[in-house]
């Protein structure tokens, strides 16, 4: 019998040494792993879809009444991300136009001229310009943010006939 307990009393010890995992005589030492990454922030801008005002009618319409439009710029900036949308002068800017304060013309042929403004607010009182101060403030969301462009060309310009047209830089800055 003496040899039947000591096996079993083995065999106990072997299950019970087993069920530690076979780690109960092995050290552990632990260190923190820095894990980091930066994000900076960065935009794209689309202005491509313009702004048509459409038909001016100097004569009739357009003799009393203001002629208005409207287009729209995308802007796609990181989460987050405080921008500012600016609008330079234009191709044609007359005389005493600057980023600050822009007198935007639009050119038919080589010397015909219609001017116009752009501004950042639907009641058309805030001209949108090419600097920090004059351009429109845009919070990035990480998708497409449209901004509205509106614009006015003013009553009672004495123009000829024609194809009138401009090109105003659209900058996004972040």
């Amino acid at each position: 019998m003496n040899k039947i307990f000591k096996s079993a009393l083995a065999a106990a010890v072997l299950i019970a040494l087993s069920s530690l995992g076979g780690t109960a005589y092995a050290a552990t030492a632990t260190s923190d792993l820095p894990v980091s990454a930066s994000v900076t922030a960065t935009c794209t801008i689309d202005a491509s879809g313009g702004l048509a005002f459409g038909a001016y009618d100097p004569v009739v319409t357009n003799a009393s009444t203001d002629l208005t439009g409207q287009g729209t710029i995308d802007t796609t900036c990181t989460n987050g991300a405080s921008v500012t949308v600016t609008l330079g002068q234009g191709a044609n800017a007359d005389t005493g136009s600057s980023d600050a304060a822009p007198v935007r013309r639009m050119l038919s042929g080589a010397s015909d001229y219609l001017s116009y403004q752009l501004y950042s607010d639907s009641g058309r009182s805030t001209v949108w310009g090419n600097t920090a101060g004059t351009g429109a403030p845009v919070t990035g969301t990480g998708t497409v943010v449209s901004t509205t462009v509106y614009g006015l060309i003013t009553a009672g310009q004495n123009v000829p006939s024609g194809s009138y047209s401009d090109t105003v830089v659209a900058t996004v800055t972040f």
